[in-house]
């Protein structure tokens, strides 16, 4: 278990290393179509007409970059593997889970961040991510790094589909919006960041099961916010055994962070209790003319963990930045030693996975994908 004070040590220590460290260039980057990848063999002809994302950072790709937050990742060696090695705000050496699923259905190559201001008409239309690093289903997660609350991302897409509806008109929007899938990606932060590091949560819900509750009633409103506004059908990603987690087992580990390393069974049992309970919810939330569907992301990080070799991973509990035991965000900088084969790794820094890893990832939530795809040929 981690302890709150370890945390609340550690703190101190992360906000001197982030003062000191010199300031990064920040460039302004702007997402290009490329060939340089292998295009993913697509069961369908294309129905979906956009995507829409909302959640953490293992969605973000940019929106980050435009807001005053530390919570960034627009420099190298993020995005080493991007590409043209651009860093392009994604918390990855490369692609995420979202870009191989837009590039799948045929819609796009990446999916951009809706915050930034060079996207075209064409490229909104297709779908964009509203999605912010280090937020959460709990406002609270979100102001702890001042970053984009789910109720923010909310307010962005309404006001996305006002900037739609006064391009093409209302009918269209609404046919777009009808015809598009809706990923929701988050709720470790509101956990392993939180609730369990933080004493303000545990000041209000004094039993982990009592905040599992609140974070389902905020998924429950947000499902239903974006339901009011079109969404037919839409897939709420689980949570991942957090308690795996490089940053979590060195928290944990203490003055042992090197030796053993394994994951925090505690957080993971947590996990796992908190998705059983979202799969009962999403299944009492369906409507007619909707589906709302859960994307099962535990078991398959959970295996990519246990059978490393099956995914050819070295490394799952160390990060390929720096020293693989703390760092994230700024403390990933052009100063930070890489690894050098960030596919055998499957965490690029200390938080987030490689684009290995979200490629294995989409692999395994294809089949989710593919429901989700023949959902949307039967929408008329």
């Amino acid at each position: 278990m981690l302890y709150p004070c370890k945390f609340i040590l550690f703190l101190p220590i992360l906000l001197i290393i982030i003062i000191s460290q010199n300031r990064v260039v920040q460039a302004r980057t702007t997402l290009t179509n490329s060939n340089n990848y292998k295009k993913l063999q697509r069961p369908f002809n294309n129905s979906v007409s956009a995507i829409f994302v909302f959640g953490d950072s293992t969605v973000d790709p940019g929106n980050n970059n435009y807001i005053s937050t530390l919570a960034k990742c627009n420099f190298p060696p993020y995005g080493q593997d991007f590409v043209n090695h651009i860093p392009t705000g994604r918390f990855s050496n490369g692609l995420l889970v979202t870009d191989y699923l837009a590039s799948y259905v045929g819609i796009k190559d990446f999916v951009p961040p809706y915050l930034d201001p060079s996207l075209s008409l064409d490229e909104l239309m297709t779908g964009v991510s509203f999605a912010s690093g280090s937020s959460g289903f709990d406002p609270l997660t979100a102001q702890l790094l001042d970053v984009i609350t789910m109720e923010k991302q909310m307010e962005y897409f309404k006001e996305y589909k006002r900037r739609i509806e006064n391009s093409i008109g209302k009918e269209k929007t609404k046919l777009l919006i009808s015809k598009a899938a809706f990923i929701i990606s988050a709720g470790t932060n509101d956990f392993a960041v939180n609730y369990f590091n933080t004493p303000f949560r545990r000041q209000k819900y004094h039993k982990v099961s009592e905040y599992q509750q609140f974070l389902l009633q905020m998924v429950q409103q947000f499902i239903k916010d974006l339901m009011n506004e079109g969404a037919r059908v839409i897939g709420v990603g689980g949570v991942p055994p957090f308690g795996c987690l490089p940053v979590v087992i060195t928290i944990d580990s203490g003055n042992n962070a090197l030796q053993p390393r394994r994951c925090i069974e505690s957080y993971s049992a947590v996990a796992r209790e908190y998705n059983l309970l979202l799969q009962h919810l999403l299944k009492t939330m369906e409507i007619p003319g909707t589906k709302v569907f859960y994307v099962d992301i535990y078991n398959p990080i959970n295996d990519m963990i246990h059978t490393p070799i099956k995914y050819g991973f070295t490394e799952v509990t160390i990060g390929c930045c720096g020293s693989g035991l703390i760092e994230a965000s700024l403390l990933c900088n052009p100063k930070s030693i890489v690894c050098d084969a960030p596919s055998n790794h499957m965490f690029w820094d200390s938080v987030h996975p490689t684009q290995a890893t979200y490629y294995n990832l989409f692999q395994a939530i294809r089949p989710s994908i593919d429901f989700a795809i023949k959902q949307i040929r039967n929408i008329s």
